[in-house]
């Protein structure tokens, strides 16, 4: 028995000799003192059959050598736990000699730079930023601003109601009414903002988009400030070249109303893909204030007069950067966004 638990150490010593990885000393754990099929479990078991002394020297003999496998296979894996961690360590090294990496910095929205810039332009002019509320009552979306009870606009299939009395904003004009409540003319606004309308989207539809709002109220304002305002806003929006035309058009809050173009700012009017050929590009509707929308929040209109004018960002938007489609500023693809840094 002697004999064989030597030549058992000498087997194992071999085999040690040829692991080379975690999974090959686990394995070999388990060949020789695996609980069930162990070589030296195995062993253990053929002890019975001696006589009491050689049993117990065997005994004594076995657990000797099982203890050395244990501790031989403990110290080689934790030589591999070791030599792992030296290779992480390595891989893991930081040259604390090179330079910082910078931390990327955030950007703004290509609405949000077109709106900023809009808003600079009016504040040059000597109007104010207007801001309200986007959830407003039937008086501020529709009754004050003399859209009449049987409009189209006022239909749920148009505008997002939250019960009998309240809806999301379909215009930026509610702020009209809100700035003539609060201030007495002279009145110079522009006001941006969200509204929403129950459009499908689709390229040029959205039922969330930005618009902007301009107002001014004064006594002996004409339409010839309207045109000279418009005109004076879309040259330094986009150059001095740039012309204006206004096409008669029906506005429930404006009279008379029109619809504003300008020359395309790709062609200078001569015609392009983004104009359709056309050289002239919409740009909104605007028209002098009428006089129950002035009645409605107490200004006589036999005193003051005024304009209105808006224009759609997202559309504005996606032509000057180039888009065929405006639901591309609002999916949030960072890919699309890092273009506009």
């Amino acid at each position: 028995m002697s004999d064989r638990i030597t030549q058992l150490r000498n087997d194992f010593d071999g085999e040690l000799k040829a692991v080379s990885a975690d999974a090959g000393a686990n394995a070999l754990r388990d060949r020789w003192v695996g609980r069930k099929s162990g070589v030296i479990t195995a062993e253990m078991k053929t002890l019975g059959k001696l006589s009491p002394e050689d049993r117990r020297v065997a005994g004594q003999r076995l657990n000797e050598l099982k203890d050395y496998v244990e501790a031989e296979i403990e110290k080689l894996q934790a030589d591999f736990a070791a030599k792992r961690e030296a290779e992480q360590l390595v891989k893991e090294r930081i040259d604390v000699t090179l330079p910082g990496r910078r931390i990327e910095a955030g950007h703004l929205h290509p609405i949000t730079l077109l709106r900023q810039k809009i808003e600079d332009i009016f504040v040059s002019m000597g109007y104010e930023i207007e801001d309200g509320p986007e959830i407003e009552t039937n008086f501020y979306n529709f009754d004050a601003l003399n859209i009449p009870a049987n409009h189209p606009a006022r239909s749920p299939q148009d505008t997002f109601y939250i019960n009998d009395h309240l809806a999301l904003r379909s215009q930026t004009s509610t702020m009209q009414i809100h700035a003539m409540q609060k201030r007495r003319p002279p009145l110079r606004i522009a006001a941006p903002g969200r509204v929403f309308r129950r459009d499908t989207p689709d390229a040029t539809h959205n039922p969330m988009f930005y618009q902007v709002e301009g107002l001014l109220i004064d006594r002996g304002i004409t339409l010839g400030d309207l045109k000279g305002t418009v005109e004076e806003f879309v040259r330094r929006l986009f150059g001095p070249e740039t012309r204006t035309r206004f096409r008669p058009s029906y506005f429930p809050f404006v009279e008379p109303g029109a619809e504003i173009d300008y020359t395309c700012f790709k062609c200078n009017g001569a015609g392009c893909r983004i104009c359709k050929g056309s050289g002239w590009i919409e740009m909104g509707g605007s028209g002098m204030v009428h006089p129950n929308v002035l009645r409605a929040v107490g200004i006589d209109p036999e005193e003051f007069t005024g304009f209105a004018f808006g224009l759609g960002l997202d559309r504005l938007c996606a032509l000057m950067y180039g888009l065929d489609d405006i639901r591309l500023l609002y999916e949030n693809d960072v890919r699309f966004l890092e273009q506009f840094r």
